[in-house]
């Protein structure tokens, strides 16, 4: 999802479901097989794919509307890749398998969208997108990473909190992620069910 007001923001990186958005691979790379790297602009179809089959493991628990809701354009996907923050993971055939993407918000790198083709979920892919994009905005002077996802869903706050993220309280939220929550709140999303979580960034001690 691209934006903050589309429900599947930041919430579909195992997907274990619909496998039929891109043609079948023969086997899944290891991750040290996987790259990351910037996204091109002839890959953004496949970046919709990747969504579409990300997105159906909601179907599986009874959210519909998320399974159903229409990847990014690819005017929206385009304006990420002109601006320096879409990347993917690829394989061995240099194709993508997963993709994140990014906006500033407020000084931070806010996770837009991370999401793993399910034929090749589970294999620590989404972390790797991760901190790609911790390393990228670590480079740029960015405080932190923000996000917006389910509360309850095993694969979304759970799953950041193991990476490191964590719940900001609503006196801690910014003017911009506040914004962020109204939208997704007037989209018809449960307020209670969203958290919005923050992984501080390291920066290494140059100090000697």
């Amino acid at each position: 999802m691209t934006d903050a007001a589309s429900p599947t923001h930041a919430d579909a990186v195992p997907a274990p479901a619909r496998t039929d958005a891109l043609p079948a691979r023969a086997s899944a790379p290891g991750t040290d097989a996987v790259a990351v790297r910037v996204a091109r602009a002839g890959e953004l179809g496949d970046l919709q794919s990747i969504e579409l089959a990300a997105g159906e493991l909601f179907r599986a628990i009874g959210m519909v509307d998320v399974a159903e809701h229409p990847p990014p354009e690819i005017e929206v996907l385009d304006s990420h890749r002109r601006a320096g923050h879409a990347w993917v993971a690829v394989g061995p055939d240099d194709r993508p398998i997963g993709f994140a993407l990014v906006k500033l918000v407020d000084g931070a790198a806010h996770l837009e969208q991370i999401s793993v083709h399910p034929d090749h979920g589970r294999q620590g892919i989404g972390r790797r997108l991760i901190d790609h994009v911790d390393r990228w905005a670590a480079a740029q002077g960015m405080p932190a990473i923000t996000l917006t996802t389910c509360r309850g869903v095993a694969w979304n706050a759970p799953y950041y909190a193991r990476l490191g993220f964590r719940e900001l309280s609503t006196a801690e939220l910014t003017p911009g992620l506040v914004e962020i929550r109204d939208k997704e709140t007037a989209m018809g999303l449960d307020p209670a069910e969203r958290v919005v979580m923050r992984r501080e960034i390291e920066t290494p001690d140059v100090t000697g």
